[in-house]
């Protein structure tokens, strides 16, 4: 029974907020229900129990949901329930395949003679252009021959600004000019304060004033940054006239222009309301996003969590999600945060000590005396790290400090009475004077702020922290370990290897543990004034004691919006980054998705040369080996202050308490403590620094968009204008052949293995968003379009063309697949016994009509969350993984592209039911396939075991039987 045209089964819970300073609001009140299981929730719980009363219609969405959560603490890990998003937020890398499937949803249905202008987003939707960026300049000097990549042909091509760009620019390293053309603003200088005595004087900056092409504030930004730019506006031109269109055919989307700002910080600044109105309600704001570290906004007390792009087309054309109600984990902080702890600690401490306490898939929310340490910019620092610890949620509910933070973002005095009143009101908002507030969790882990000292993360993975005084030591013994999570194995006599090579005409030696990236970058830390004033005044300070970052180390500081750049121009520390290499070279993300610009090649050489294990150090959320540079092996997360103390030091094998950063130019050493800002400095600068007034004028910046955007040309109609020649847009075959009704589940008969993979398996070697390799299968196929290497762009940047993406799938390097027993995106075609690109061998399969299966080891698509990780194997022909364990966003993923997602039972795997990989499978699937049901697998060996079919509810089975989610939505709109 459908609620659209009766009366709502929760009508009687409407309430009206009234105030004399704002106009009267009607609202659901869950308070109205008189149940006292509702005050014990924990306060995530609250939010999805509002949800489900508002948007309660009996179908979707039914009264046995509200029940389900009240009495959460019965059915936790038991029930499934409905929830609908107040929104959607998406960012161009997992954006554009979204709106390609929409895009080819509307072809399909204006073939069955259905009105293609039924498909558009039911759900608000924002798209954000923030992952186009790659860094083809910096330190105001040309590091690679750029391409515009805009599939031309002609020896220079023109920037939106109107200024020729050589193809063929030198590398050479030479300077841009200090004043760009259409310059604005006469010179001045940076008046720094008067050193400390004992130190050498203040060193005067030339800082040039220039107008913020976004913001219109006088922001010393360098060339750097404004040819990246238009390197960025005019290589994916295609993709951005794909973008314009969309935010002209469909309805209820709204598209950012890229170099506004990255989609996280957006999400803090400008699209987050806390308290959504519509449809004649107030409501509490909550999202799903394409992101994995959508979970920041946890930190302002908005539920929501990262989705696949996949489930988010779905959730967009007003399907809900499908939530197993969770476990609610609470994070009890206690104790004082040291002085020297910055917010990055804080994150590496909780990342480490709830991935311990095995937490994957929960809700986890904070509360404690600890929590009103933290500011607001903190708590969202420490939400965004929640995929690294393997929760759903990592929440914090509104309380003053929180108010306090919304009063700098929020424009309208009215509507931040609104929300006080409002979350008051329906008991959401935090007060931890009062214990009778204290909400029952499934369990409580309790962490301790005083423990924390500066750590960094690495040198492979997120959650392996290491004590920056114990930095040398633990450095040491992963060059001793074995090849693994950790080690390197590099024999004890090549350790002491030094490497000399030549750059820009001096002599400079590399050795293990050299730093040769080090990257303030976007999404973990531009949020937090804090972490980067830090970074800013230690870079003051450095310069003022005459330290330096060695010219060959590849710096850059990406931030994740204007508003960044403006208060680190404002506090007078920007020409101090800029001065240790650290230019703002534009706005998205760079290096940590693998857009970092190619090193040195005397650098690269060196590096081969002593097969050294160089270093990357970045502020970012990811660093898995070989993401930023093949040829660093070695990568560290860290706070941004810490980023610029390793570069200044060239290596990470030094104990930062006892060793010397360097010395100044009396000779003198210079030590981290000597430099390091106090907590004091920081709060000083940051509460003079960042302003009410910043936040307004530049939301009112960012939705003018630029001109470039408002200029570009795209095409006026219902369905999109397919290019065949098109290397970036191209439409997909998902819905070839759509038959009104569904298929039964057949059976997968005589499949072979694909790939056999080990434990660890990510998105990013399933899917790589990354360069396009020269010798790749994408290659060969971007090659036969007649495009050059400089021409190729990245797999993210085309994610728009499935023939793209289905030969970058499995296309990493870093690879292993037992099947030949060596790194690379190559596997065996069994039948012939040839050794063949994946692509090539899939290919092959599908021509002979034989279906495919992967097996793998534990934790079978971790990492970020990518659609391709799941579309790709799909049009390869892959009907089933096999696995010990999967991420959750990518195991959703595959139940909504039809590919079943098959658990070996508890303490089996491949090597335990001895298979080598080249047998045959045969996977009995039943007609009437329910939820986790066992299914019997036998081989062409004659073994036979069972696996668990990870369906979590009737929804996923559902989708796995119309051929996935785009199927099922697009046979809804039949008619």
């Amino acid at each position: 029974m459908s609620f659209k045209h009766t009366k709502h089964p929760f009508g009687h819970l409407i309430d009206t907020l009234q105030s004399e300073q704002y106009e009267e609001r009607r609202y659901f009140n869950p308070q109205k229900l008189r149940d006292v299981r509702y005050e014990k929730l924990p306060f995530c719980m609250r939010v999805l129990l509002e949800s489900t009363i508002r948007k309660c219609d009996g179908f979707y969405i039914k009264t046995d949901d509200v029940s389900s959560i009240l009495d959460w603490q019965k059915q936790q890990n038991q029930a499934e329930v409905a929830f609908s998003p107040a929104r959607v937020l998406l960012q161009d890398f997992t954006g554009i395949p979204a709106m390609v499937d929409l895009a080819a949803m509307r072809d399909a249905l204006a073939k069955q003679g259905v009105d293609p202008n039924l498909v558009n987003p039911r759900c608000p939707t924002d798209l954000i252009v923030d992952h186009s960026l790659q860094i083809d300049y910096s330190k105001c000097a040309i590091q690679s021959p750029p391409s515009p990549m805009d599939e031309s042909h002609g020896a220079t091509t023109r920037s939106p600004a109107g200024r020729p760009s050589p193809r063929g620019s030198s590398s050479s390293g030479s300077h841009c000019s200090g004043q760009r053309p259409g310059h604005r603003g006469g010179c001045s200088k940076v008046s720094c304060s008067d050193a400390p005595s004992g130190r050498s004087a203040a060193v005067q900056i030339e800082n040039t004033p220039l107008l913020c092409p976004f913001h219109l504030q006088p922001v010393s930004e360098p060339e750097t940054m404004i040819r990246n730019q238009e390197m960025e506006l005019i290589r994916n031109k295609e993709r951005l006239q794909f973008f314009k269109w969309c935010s002209k055919a469909f309805k209820n989307i709204n598209v950012v222009p890229p170099d506004i700002n990255t989609v996280h910080q957006l999400n803090l600044e400008y699209l987050c309301q806390v308290v959504q109105e519509g449809e004649g309600f107030i409501y509490p704001d909550s999202v799903v996003g394409t992101d994995s570290h959508t979970t920041m906004i946890n930190g302002l007390g908005i539920l929501g969590w990262g989705v696949g792009g996949i489930e988010s087309e779905a959730v967009m054309l007003g399907q809900p999600v499908s939530l197993t109600l969770p476990q609610v984990v609470g994070c009890k902080l206690v104790g004082t945060i040291s002085p020297l702890a910055t917010s990055i600690d804080i994150v590496l401490g909780i990342t480490k000590h709830l991935r311990q306490a095995g937490i994957g898939g929960k809700f986890v929310e904070f509360f404690g005396p600890g929590v009103q340490q933290l500011s607001a910019p903190d708590r969202t620092t420490i939400a965004n790290m929640c995929p690294e610890y393997n929760a759903t949620v990592s929440f914090f509910p509104v309380d003053d400090i929180t108010l306090q933070h919304f009063k700098h973002t929020i424009c309208s005095e009215e509507k931040l009475v609104v929300l006080e009143d409002y979350l008051k009101a329906i008991k959401l908002f935090r007060s931890y004077s009062d214990q009778s507030e204290e909400p029952q969790y499934s369990e409580v882990i309790e962490m301790n702020l005083s423990s924390i000292v500066p750590h960094v993360s690495g040198p492979k993975r997120p959650q392996d922290r290491v004590a920056v005084t114990c930095m040398k030591e633990d450095f040491i013994n992963c060059l001793n370990e074995k090849v693994g999570f950790k080690g390197f194995h590099i024999s004890k006599e090549k350790q002491a290897t030094q490497v000399p090579f030549l750059h820009e005409g001096a002599e400079y030696n590399l050795a293990h543990g050299s730093v040769v990236i080090a990257a303030v970058i976007s999404c973990t830390n531009n949020c937090n004034p804090s972490v980067m004033l830090a970074a800013g005044l230690l870079a003051k300070k450095a310069i003022e004691a005459g330290l330096k970052v060695k010219p060959y180390i590849r710096t850059s500081l990406v931030p994740g919006s204007g508003i960044v750049t403006h208060y680190l121009n404002t506090s007078g520390v920007l020409p101090y980054l800029r001065k240790l290499g650290f230019e703002v070279v534009g706005y998205g993300c760079a290096t940590c998705v693998g857009n970092t610009a190619p090193l040195p090649e005397s650098v690269v050489d060196a590096i081969k040369q002593g097969d050294l294990v160089a270093c990357g150090v970045l502020s970012g959320n990811r660093h898995l080996e070989g993401r930023l540079c093949d040829c660093v092996r070695a990568n560290y997360l860290a706070s941004p202050p810490l980023v610029v103390a390793y570069a200044i030091a060239g290596t990470v094998s030094i104990n930062l308490e006892t060793e010397p950063l360097g010395v100044n130019s009396e000779g003198k050493d210079v030590y981290l403590r000597d430099i390091w800002p106090s907590k004091e400095e920081v709060n000083h600068t940051e509460e003079n620094i960042v302003i009410a007034s910043m936040f307004k004028e530049l939301r009112s910046r960012m939705e003018k968009g630029s001109s470039f955007w408002n200029s570009l040309e795209s095409a006026e109609s219902a369905l999109f204008p397919w290019d065949p020649k098109s290397t970036y847009i191209r439409c997909p075959s998902f819905f070839n052949k759509l038959s009104k009704e569904a298929c039964t589940p057949q059976s997968i008969e005589g499949a072979y293995p694909l790939l056999f993979l080990g434990d660890k398996v990510t998105t990013d070697h399933i899917s790589p968003a990354g360069s396009i390799a020269r010798v790749s299968a994408a290659a060969k196929y971007l090659q036969s379009k007649r495009l050059t290497p400089r021409e190729f762009n990245s797999y993210g940047a085309r994610r728009g063309n499935d023939a793209v993406m289905t030969r970058g799938t499995f296309a990493s390097i870093k690879l292993q697949n037992r099947l030949i027993g060596k790194t690379g995106p190559r596997t065996l075609h069994i039948p012939s016994g040839q050794t063949l690109d994946v692509f090539e061998a899939a290919e092959r399969y599908q021509r002979d009509g034989v279906p495919l299966i992967i097996l793998a080891g534990k934790e079978y698509g971790s990492g970020s969350s990518r659609d391709w990780a799941a579309k790709g194997p799909y049009l390869m022909g892959v009907r089933a993984v096999i696995a010990e364990s999967f991420e959750k966003i990518h195991r959703n993923h595959l139940v909504g592209m039809g590919i079943a997602p098959l658990q070996f039972l508890s303490g089996q795997n491949a090597d335990s039911l001895e298979l080598c990989g080249k047998e045959r499978f045969t996977i009995n699937i039943p007609q009437e396939l329910i939820p986790r049901q066992q299914l019997v697998v036998q081989t062409s060996t004659g073994k036979s075991f069972s696996v668990m079919a990870l369906f979590e509810n009737d929804m996923d089975v559902a989708f796995f039987r119309h051929g996935g989610i785009l199927k099922y939505v697009a046979r809804s709109l039949l008619p």
